[in-house]
C-alpha cells in the first residue's frame, strides 16, 4: 500500500487520516497549511526521484545525527543513541536502503511529539522494533501499527542509560530523552523542540507553536523546568542541530526563569547611556 506523506510536515498518513484532502497535523494551530495549498507525496516517489538522501553523521562517541538533504517537511534532525541499546530518537521522513545500511541494527525508537512522527511506522516495521509514543499523544498517530507502544506516566527507562521523560508543553505527551552515559558520563538530553536551543546557545526556549509564535503559559514552563530539575545532563541536542555544549541543566533553569519573567512583564530595560 502507498501511504501519503504531507510535504509540509513530512508525516505519513493512513488513508483514513486524510479526509477532505487535508493533513490533520498541519491544520492544528501549532503547525500550518502551506499557503500554496495541501500537497502530498509518497516514500516511493521520493526514492524514485533521486533527489533526497539521509546522511548519518557521528556527533560524538555513541551519538549520531540523521539529516535529510535537501530539506524536506519541517527539516528536523533525528539522533541515534548507541549506548546499552541502539535507540533512534525522533524520525526523518526519507528512508531507503542506503540509510538502512548506514544505521545498521536498531533496538527501539522513541518520539518527542507528533510533528516528528514522519515515516515512523516505516522505520519501526523495517527494523522490527518497538516505537514508543506517550499515550497522551495517541490521537495524533496518523498510521497505526502493532510496533507502536503507548507508554504512560512521566518516565520510562528503555535501557540502563536511556530514559524517556514526559514533560509536556508543546504537546500533552511531549517527551525528552535522557542519555545518562553520554558526553563521557556527564549526560545528554535530546529534546526535539520541546526544549529549543536558541541563537545564544547558552539559553533555551519553550513554545506552544513555533511557526505561529504562540508562547506557553508561565505555569506550564515552570512545570517543565521542575520536571527537569533533578535530571542530570551537561549537554542538549535539539531537533535543529543546535547544541548547548556545557552546563545545560542550568541553562534550562535560568531560561525558564527568564521566560516566565517576560510573560509576567518583567523585562530588563536597556541601560541608558
Amino acid at each position: 500500500m502507498q501511504y501519503l506523506i504531507c510535504t509540509t510536515c513530512g508525516v505519513q498518513m493512513d488513508e483514513n487520516m486524510t479526509r477532505d484532502d487535508i493533513c490533520p497535523i498541519c491544520t492544528d494551530e501549532r503547525q500550518y497549511v502551506n499557503p500554496n495549498g495541501q500537497s502530498w507525496t509518497t516514500l516511493s516517489d521520493m526514492i524514485s526521484s533521486g533527489t533526497y538522501q539521509t546522511t548519518v553523521t557521528e556527533e560524538q562517541p555513541g551519538l549520531q545525527s540523521l539529516v535529510t538533504t535537501p530539506k524536506f517537511g519541517i527539516g528536523q534532525t533525528a539522533y541515534l543513541v548507541t549506548g546499552t541499546k541502539r535507540v533512534l530518537w525522533d524520525c526523518v521522513t526519507y528512508l531507503d536502503q542506503t540509510v538502512i545500511d548506514a544505521v545498521g541494527q536498531l533496538d527501539a525508537m522513541a518520539l518527542s511529539h507528533p510533528h516528528y512522527y514522519a515515516t515512523q511506522v516505516e522505520w519501526a516495521e523495517t527494523f522490527g522494533i518497538p516505537l514508543y509514543i506517550h499515550e497522551a499523544d495517541q490521537e495524533w498517530v496518523t498510521r497505526p501499527s502493532k510496533q507502536i507502544v503507548f507508554w504512560s506516566g512521566d518516565q520510562l527507562a528503555l535501557s540502563e542509560d536511556v530514559i524517556l521523560h514526559r514533560i509536556g508543553g508543546h504537546f500533552d505527551g511531549a517527551t525528552v530523552l535522557e542519555w545518562t552515559t553520554g558526553n563521557d558520563g556527564r549526560g545528554i538530553l535530546l529534546t526535539g523542540d520541546i526544549v529549543r536551543v536558541v541563537a545564544d546557545r547558552a539559553w533555551v526556549s519553550f513554545m506552544y507553536s513555533y511557526p505561529n509564535l504562540i508562547p506557553l503559559p508561565a505555569t506550564t514552563v515552570a512545570e517543565m523546568a521542575s520536571a527537569l530539575k533533578d535530571v542530570r545532563f551537561n549537554q542538549i541536542y535539539d531537533a535543529f542541530h543546535k547544541i548547548v555544549v556545557t552546563d545545560a541543566n542550568a541553562a534550562v533553569a535560568r531560561s525558564a526563569s527568564r521566560y516566565i519573567a517576560a510573560l509576567n512583564g518583567h523585562v530588563k530595560e536597556r541601560e541608558r547611556r
